[in-house]
């Protein structure tokens, strides 16, 4: 007898046959990532990454489920249970949620060894369930939402003489993020000496990559100099790699001292070349300064040397 093949029962459980990338939109991105739906081969993540909505579903079709089995055992005896019509579904069912739910029984009890042994089961079912339903809305209800926005694009714009990569991030609660790190890489594809096509990672130098606290906004810059990744490249040329910009911030919030993180990616038709983003910080009277997201997003073209 032949053996199956190696690996084939570890791959069918671990991973996908077939994964779809798309690089049409300009960002290359696996379809389905971090999607609820790319989970059902791992039940637990599963249930963390279902809308609560669904989630609430599961739950109360797993409770409907299990109370009608546990019915159907119970009906399978007659007599089992004292005060319940014979044959009844519905009686069964009810002495079911008590026995699960540890209730306390009233009129119903169990009579016959047949029907206490389902009972003794379905109570352990019941302590079992409880825990798990419990550490799962812990697990959920746990989870740290990092409500962290960036800016629809990029700019390249000159700062102190050279050409800088620019984006802005803000952060929506309004609470401290504490030692907020960045880090922004360059993805593309690049063809080696032996002619394998890959995928690669360059990390981008930043200005600042680090604040011991992140409250309102960031303005993110990369000096595009000999040294950078980005030196030369021009849209065409990050189009004709499927270049991206990949950023990653993570912290702790202050509020709950969890760990955060946030992603975003730009798109080379993401970034703007000789553009500058519309200051959005102004002074008022008194001294105060103010910030108007309603800049956050809005660019201009620099204007050109001599231009008024």
């Amino acid at each position: 007898m032949t053996s199956p093949r190696p690996g084939l029962f570890r791959t069918w459980f671990e991973l996908p046959h077939i994964v779809r990338l798309r690089a049409s939109t300009g960002r290359f991105e696996a379809l389905g990532l971090n999607q609820w739906q790319a989970h059902w081969r791992d039940p637990y993540h599963l249930l963390l990454m279902l809308p609560w909505q669904l989630f609430f579903l599961v739950l109360l079709g797993g409770y409907l489920a299990v109370n009608t089995l546990f019915a159907l055992a119970y009906v399978a005896q007659p007599g089992g249970i004292e005060n319940a019509a014979p044959g009844s579904i519905l009686d069964t069912f009810f002495f079911s949620v008590q026995t699960l739910g540890s209730i306390g029984y009233g009129a119903m009890y169990p009579t016959t060894i047949y029907t206490h042994s389902i009972v003794a089961l379905e109570s352990m079912v019941g302590i079992v369930s409880i825990a798990m339903i419990t550490g799962l809305a812990f697990a959920r209800f746990s989870r740290s939402d990092a409500r962290v926005v960036f800016s629809d694009v990029a700019v390249v714009e000159p700062h102190d003489g050279r050409p800088t990569l620019v984006f802005r991030t803000a952060n929506r609660r309004r609470n401290q993020i504490l030692e907020a790190t960045l880090k922004v890489y360059l993805i593309q594809d690049e063809v080696t000496l032996e002619g394998l096509r890959m995928r690669r990672f360059y990390e981008l130098g930043l200005l600042r990559r680090e604040t011991p606290q992140f409250v309102l906004s960031w303005t993110v810059m990369h000096v595009i100099d000999g040294n950078s990744p980005l030196h030369r490249a021009t849209l065409d040329s990050l189009r004709q790699k499927r270049g991206n910009i990949l950023v990653s911030l993570s912290g702790l919030d202050e509020t709950i001292m969890q760990p955060i993180h946030a992603r975003h990616t730009y798109a080379a038709e993401d970034i703007r070349w000789d553009h500058r983003f519309v200051d959005m910080i102004y002074e008022a009277g008194g001294g105060d300064r103010f910030i108007d997201y309603r800049y956050f997003n809005l660019v201009e073209p620099i204007p050109a040397s001599g231009d008024g």
